[in-house]
């Protein structure tokens, strides 16, 4: 969305680049000993007026004024051009479509679109113009992105131009709502600077990145939507108090704040928010392409991204792959990895950091530590233990795993810590959402019991004394891991990802159904695959899947993650993808 990239230029300069943060107000002079009845009003501005309301977007303005040249944002342009952004350019640009909404009047906005300079863009200058962020995932069905745009009440839509059919539906009934996509990005950002210049020239003073919605950092910063997999798609309610703590714990979580060769390269623009706050370079990606992953891995020295375990996999089996010279941190998350994918990932010098959460939690919310004296055991059990984790980020409170049993369903009773009990999941802390937008009933069964409760009682994470691992039930007579299986499956030298699900039993109620991909220049039949398996003594024999489907590919979300409700359907109907 760069079509007016050198007029852009042109008037960013008559403007004088970056604007300053603006001067806060002088102190007052202290009182002369206050009386009696007006110490609590003192105190109240000792303790209160001093402070400045939590929202990052103050990141983006605190960046651009300590290193405005720095780069900011690398992405390969449609036509394969390569696209530069200091932090100046960055800040302005945010700056200018914050004024343009504002100016227009839009408050929601929603956005559909990949991870490219726009998109971040909008991330902050929706935020910064006390807007709410409405962002949809386009690979969602048309009629899902009308029900989520129509029930969030967007004004306006920041589109990419891929993806404007989809939005035929929408648009059909809200004809009111414009679109702004393509050039009309670059001209919106133009007309907001205009704007900013006819009415003062106030820059960041005149928006919301220190002052938050009208001072009230409680107040509503984005509202994501859930899969929506079995019901209707949730709204959850994202604060800009929330969003900065979430930033802070990814920071230090996944070590963000580089002090190796320099700033950290963050690969891709997920956590949006904290890459900024430590000056890092976003490289925003339109989509997944593993030659190119590999090419920017060697060529740009990327220190860090984010991936599933299915991504990894696949960035592991490329055949650019190979080991780079300087570790690179990998955040892993959205599902359950293996310890064998753990191995291959550090074999190439991708350093995996375990995570785990979920929108409700503005992303990942439970981290693995790895131990030092983990240096010394057998790598089998060193890695399995590197896949295992639980541990509640710093601006959280430790995780409970509860029974799902009780007769009260406001008592929480925990597991036993033994490796062996499933549970459900409740997380506690400041890094948990507000509840789901314009649904009561759906946000008092959330935080049931005093926490945030996982939304799906099927996932549960398996506690051992000092470690979790994430596990499913899908036996009525015993617990069996999908994630232990999925780990079996995949150590077979021509298995490339695996799928389990439960499936109905008419003796044991459940078992286990296994959907496989193939390495590239191998064969494999499901039935190899199982009498494999019953040789494998990491594995008890009653837990060997008696199906194994080979899949050409397996279903996915847009993050990577196998959608095991999709494999669930295939199994009902006998479908699947050949």
């Amino acid at each position: 969305m760069s079509g007016a990239t050198s007029r852009l230029k042109s008037l960013l300069g008559q403007l004088g680049g970056s604007q300053k943060p603006p001067t806060p107000p002088a102190s007052p002079a202290p009182a002369q000993a206050p009386a009696a009845a007006d110490t609590a009003v003192d105190n109240e501005y000792t303790h209160n007026h001093h402070l400045h309301q939590l929202t990052p977007t103050f990141f983006l303005e605190r960046a651009a004024s300590i290193e405005p040249d720095a780069t900011a944002i690398y992405h390969v342009t449609a036509n394969n051009r390569v696209l530069r952004r200091s932090y100046m350019e960055f800040a302005d640009r945010a700056r200018g479509l914050a004024y343009y909404l504002q100016k227009r009047g839009h408050r929601r906005v929603g956005v559909l679109a990949t991870n490219t300079p726009a998109f971040l863009e909008s991330i902050y200058g929706v935020a910064a113009a006390g807007g709410i962020i409405v962002p949809v995932n386009y690979r969602l069905k048309p009629a899902d992105i009308t029900y989520i745009f129509d029930f969030a009440e967007v004004d306006a839509i920041i589109v990419d131009q891929e993806y404007v059919a989809l939005l035929d539906e929408f648009r059909a009934g809200h004809a009111d709502v414009p679109l702004i996509l393509g050039g009309e990005f670059d001209e919106a950002v133009l007309e907001g600077l205009k704007h900013d210049v006819a009415t003062g020239a106030r820059g960041w003073a005149g928006l919301y990145s220190q002052r938050c919605a009208g001072g009230d950092e409680d107040a509503t910063i984005a509202i994501p939507f859930t899969s929506g997999t079995t019901s209707r798609p949730k709204g959850v309610v994202m604060t800009h108090r929330g969003a900065y703590l979430a930033s802070l714990a990814n920071i230090i979580e996944s070590g963000l704040n580089y002090n190796g060769t320099g700033r950290c390269r963050y690969l891709w623009t997920l956590p949006i928010w904290s890459v900024t706050a430590v000056r890092g370079t976003h490289y925003c990606l339109r989509k997944i392409d593993y030659p190119l992953i590999w090419k920017l891995l060697k060529e740009e020295k990327i220190t860090h991204f984010n991936a599933a375990p299915t991504v990894n996999t696949l960035l592991c089996a490329s055949p650019e792959a190979e080991k780079l010279p300087e570790p690179v941190k990998v955040t892993v998350a959205a599902s359950p990895p293996t310890a064998h994918l753990f191995e291959q990932m550090t074999d190439l010098n991708l350093q995996p950091v375990h995570v785990y959460g979920m929108t409700e939690t503005y992303g990942p919310i439970t981290k693995g530590y790895p131990m030092p004296a983990w240096d010394a055991l057998p790598l089998p059990e060193k890695y399995a233990k590197m896949a295992r984790q639980g541990h509640g980020f710093v601006t959280s409170l430790p995780i409970r795993v509860v029974k799902t049993d009780q007769p009260d369903e406001n008592v929480l009773v925990d597991v036993a810590k033994d490796g062996k009990e499933i549970g459900e999941i409740v997380f506690f802390g400041n890094i948990c959402a507000k509840g789901y937008y314009k649904d009561p009933e759906a946000t008092r069964k959330l935080f049931l019991g005093g926490g945030c409760t996982r939304a799906t009682s099927r996932s549960g994470i398996r506690m051992g004394a000092r470690r979790s691992r994430i596990g499913l039930r899908i036996s009525s007579s015993a617990n069996i891991s999908s994630v232990a299986l999925e780990s079996m499956l995949v150590q077979h030298p021509d298995v490339l990802e695996a799928g389990v699900v439960a499936v109905p039993d008419s003796h044991w109620g459940e078992r286990p159904k296994a959907y496989i991909t193939v390495k590239e220049n191998r064969q494999i039949e499901g039935q190899d695959l199982i009498d494999w398996a019953k040789s494998q003594s990491a594995i008890s024999k009653f837990m060997v899947p008696r199906e194994v489907e080979v899949v050409r590919e397996l279903p996915k979300t847009s993050t990577g993650k196998i959608q095991k409700n999709v494999l669930r359907e295939w199994s009902k109907k006998g479908q699947h993808r050949t």
